[in-house]
């Protein structure tokens, strides 16, 4: 078995507990190659995606119109709006989110997600996230705001109840320090 780079576990993850008609959350759709792996996953479900930027918008929909995919719907919003946006009708049905912080690759590297809206949206998703459902999250500590939201989110997941949640790292020990890796949550109840 061969161990799977950071973004492929993050998507194995979700993979792993989805099912075709599932609803699932892209907190940062960025370019859309994850909004349109998540799609995939649920052909009878649907995918939720979130982009501050109007050219994360606009790439993703277009590759998602050149793919067929037609189960998207997206915001141009912040990921921290998550529970205001998305309908009640699918409170406490979301099997999974996925984060893939950092900036927006080939665009604006000024432009990154931020530790206080990532935090509000993982509280925000948790809350409308049905037990057993997971969020993961891809993240970045090799730039400033990377660092911080990395120290800041190891200290917020450590807080979490464990009666009520399971929190992982997958980290590859071996790499230099500031690579990207994953942190998982799955809520119990």
């Amino acid at each position: 078995m061969a161990l799977n780079k950071v973004l492929d576990y993050a998507k194995f993850l979700i993979k792993e507990i989805s099912q075709e008609d599932d609803y699932l959350i892209d907190a940062t759709i960025g370019n859309g190659q994850d909004t349109l792996y998540l799609a995939k996953l649920v052909p009878l479900g649907k995918v939720f995606g979130f982009d501050i930027q109007s050219k994360a918008i606009y790439n993703t929909k277009k590759l998602l119109e050149e793919a067929g995919i037609t189960n998207v719907e997206l915001f141009h919003t912040s990921h921290a709006e998550v529970k205001n946006v998305i309908k009640e009708v699918y409170h406490g049905k979301i099997t999974a989110a996925m984060f893939n912080l950092g900036y927006l690759p080939g665009g604006n590297k000024t432009i990154t997600t931020i530790t206080e809206t990532t935090i509000t949206a993982i509280e925000n998703i948790l809350d409308i996230l049905k037990p057993g459902g997971i969020i993961a999250i891809v993240v970045y500590p090799g730039h400033e705001e990377g660092k911080r939201e990395s120290k800041a989110l190891l200290e917020y997941l450590k807080e979490l109840d464990q009666k009520h949640y399971q929190c992982l790292i997958y980290r590859f020990i071996n790499h230099k320090e500031d690579a990207p890796y994953v942190l998982a949550i799955e809520k119990r109840t």
